[in-house]
């Protein structure tokens, strides 16, 4: 079983690597330039998996709230759970909040999972808010455009 889990998280590590290869300025960031910090490397695959596509669908993950109540961090969307900030230059600064939320991965996951299966931005918006939002209150994040 151990063996299926990492062999997973290394195809979606190269599938990552590869679909990035070619965005540039599509405002992505490549995986060469977002080592992930040695407390993701160390967390559990499921948290690795996240960061990961945090990193290299950004765009995509700030469209969705957190429900776990990070909004009172300053979070603005799920995507604040795994990135804090990203430098003119691409250099990403982390936030371990992730790390520790079952409920920030959870969603992250979901929309991985949802996006996979061809779903658009707006019925995955939906199925987030119904899904989490009796967790607590969202973070304030404005709604994808169809």
């Amino acid at each position: 079983m151990k063996l299926l889990v990492r062999c997973t998280l290394l195809f979606a590590l190269l599938a990552g690597a590869v679909s990035l290869s070619g965005c540039g300025s599509s405002g992505e960031h490549s995986l060469a330039s977002a080592k992930l910090p040695e407390w993701v490397s160390n967390a559990p695959p499921r948290v690795r998996e996240a960061y990961t596509y945090a990193i290299s669908h950004g765009d995509e993950l700030q469209h969705y709230p957190c429900y776990c109540g990070c909004g009172a961090m300053g979070h603005t969307s799920n995507l604040s759970c795994y990135i804090r900030d990203v430098a003119e230059d691409g250099t990403i600064t982390f936030d371990a909040h992730a790390t520790g939320c079952g409920i920030c991965v959870d969603i992250t996951q979901d929309v991985m999972r949802l996006k996979a299966d061809g779903r658009s931005s707006p019925d995955v918006r939906a199925y987030i808010d119904a899904q989490y939002s009796p967790f607590g209150p969202g973070t304030n994040t404005p709604l994808p455009q169809g």
